[in-house]
C-alpha cells in the first residue's frame, strides 16, 4: 500500500512508537525482531515481510527516531541491527578534550555521514520512499518548543505551497536533530523556510516516549488524519529502551545541592514523562501487556478507565535495568551499570541479551491476534 492509502481513515490502524535512549536502542531492535518474526509467521510471507507491511504509522524520539525512519523506509529489523552493530562506536565518536569539558562529549560528523549514506543527502521528509506515516520528535531550542514532525500530507506545516513546508526538510537531518542529546552531542542547525533553528534531542520534551502523542496525532482533528478509534480499530505498540529508576534510601537533605539537582532532575523529569505517556495509553487503551507502573496501579491490564469501551488496544514492552529487573529477566550476570548509560557502546552484546530476554518472556503472538 502507498502512504496515501495507508493514511486513509478506513479500516484497522496500527501504530508503533519507539522511545529514546542512545545506544540502548539495540535493546529495542531485539524486541522488534521478535515482533517481526511473529508477524512474518502470521502473514505467511516469510522473509519478504517487513514491519512497514503491517504498521501504518511509526513514531520515534532520539534513537527511536533512527529506528522509526529505518522501519518506515521498509528496512528489515536485521538490517537495522547491523546498522547499530557496525556504527555504534562511530555514533559515539569522542569530541576533543576542550569540547568534552565545555560543550559535548561526542562529535556528530560520523553519525551524520552514516545517516546521509542510509537515506541519501537529497531525500526529504516528503519522499515517497517512506512507506508509512512517520513522526519524529525534536525540540526546537530556538523557540523553546517540542516539534513532533511528520510526513502527514494533511498537516498544516506540510502544505507544499508554504515556503517553510516541513516536507522539504532533509530526512537525515531531522533524524540527526532528534538524536542531538544535550551534553552528549552538538545541536543541529536546520533551515526551515527563511529561518534557521537550533534543534536538540526530542527526549528533552514530554515525548521521549511518543506513544500517546502518536495516538493524538492520528485522531485529533487539527492533524487532519481522523483515524477511527476503538479497541478493534486501532493498535498502539510501544517499545522502550530500558529504564533505570534510581532509589537512594540513604539520601540526606544536605546532599541535595546545586550539582546534585543539576545532574538528577533532568533524568527524573524524563523518566516521569516517559511513564506518563505509558500511563495515558493504559488509561485510554485496552492494555494487553506491560510491566507494572507502580505498586498502586499495577499493570492496568483489564482495568477500567474514563472511557468504555477503550479507544485502542495497547501493548508496552520494556525492561527495568536495575539489579532486581535484570534478575527477573534471568540475567543475574549482567551488571546494571553496564547497560544503563546512553553511551554504553562497550556493552552492546549485553544490551542485546536484555532485549532478547524481554522479547522471549513478554512478546506473545496472541497480543496481535485481532489485528
Amino acid at each position: 500500500m502507498s502512504l496515501t492509502e495507508k493514511i486513509q481513515p478506513g479500516g484497522q490502524k496500527k501504530i508503533l512508537a519507539l522511545d529514546g535512549g542512545g545506544i540502548r536502542g539495540i535493546l529495542t531492535v531485539e524486541i522488534l525482531a521478535k515482533i517481526e518474526e511473529l508477524l512474518r509467521q502470521k502473514s505467511g510471507r516469510g522473509q519478504d515481510f517487513v514491519l512497514a507491511d503491517y504498521f501504518d504509522f511509526f513514531a520515534g524520539t532520539s534513537t527511536g527516531a533512527i529506528i522509526a525512519a529505518c522501519l518506515s523506509w521498509g528496512m528489515t529489523v536485521d538490517r537495522i541491527r547491523k546498522f547499530y552493530l557496525q556504527n555504534g562506536t562511530e555514533m559515539f565518536d569522542k569530541a576533543s578534550l576542550l569540547d568534552r569539558y565545555y560543550r559535548h562529549k561526542f562529535q556528530s560528523e560520523k553519525l551524520s555521514a552514516r545517516l546521509q549514506s542510509e537515506f541519501g543527502t537529497e531525500t526529504t521528509l516528503g519522499s515517497d520512499k517512506l512507506k508509512t506515516l512517520l513522526m519524529m520528535v525534536l525540540r526546537n531550542a530556538s523557540t523553546d518548543s517540542p516539534w513532533p514532525v511528520s510526513n502527514n500530507p494533511g498537516a498544516k506545516y506540510n502544505d507544499c505551497t508554504r515556503a517553510d513546508c516541513n516536507l522539504n526538510l532533509p530526512l537525515w537531518q531531522l533524524v540527526r536533530a532528534s538524536t542531538a542529546a544535550p551534553t552528549y552531542f552538538p545541536p543541529e542547525m536546520v533551515k526551515v523556510g527563511q529561518k534557521e533553528f537550533i534543534f536538540v534531542d526530542g527526549g528533552i520534551t514530554m515525548y521521549n516516549n511518543p506513544s500517546f502523542q502518536a495516538f493524538v496525532m492520528a485522531t485529533v482533528e487539527p492533524y487532519n488524519l481522523n483515524w477511527p478509534t476503538g479497541e478493534d480499530k486501532m493498535l498502539v505498540v510501544s517499545v522502550g529502551t530500558g529504564t533505570s529508576p534510581y532509589a537512594n534510601a540513604d539520601l540526606r537533605p544536605d546532599e541535595m545541592n546545586v550539582l546534585y539537582n543539576a545532574t538528577s532532575i533532568p533524568s527524573a523529569l524524563m523518566f516521569a514523562a516517559l511513564n506518563e505517556q505509558d500511563f495515558l495509553c493504559r488509561v485510554f487503551g485496552k492494555c494487553l501487556a506491560g510491566d507494572p507502573l507502580d505498586r498502586e496501579l499495577g499493570d492496568m491490564v483489564g482495568k477500567r478507565g474514563p472511557v468504555r469501551p477503550k479507544l485502542f488496544t495497547y501493548m508496552r514492552y520494556n525492561a527495568e535495568l536495575t539489579r532486581a529487573g535484570l534478575n527477573e529477566l534471568g540475567l543475574d550476570d549482567v551488571e546494571p551499570t553496564n547497560v544503563q548509560q546512553l553511551d554504553s557502546v562497550a556493552f552492546v552484546a549485553e544490551l542485546q541479551r536484555v532485549g532478547n530476554a524481554v522479547a522471549e518472556r513478554k512478546v506473545k503472538a496472541e497480543h496481535f491476534a485481532d489485528f
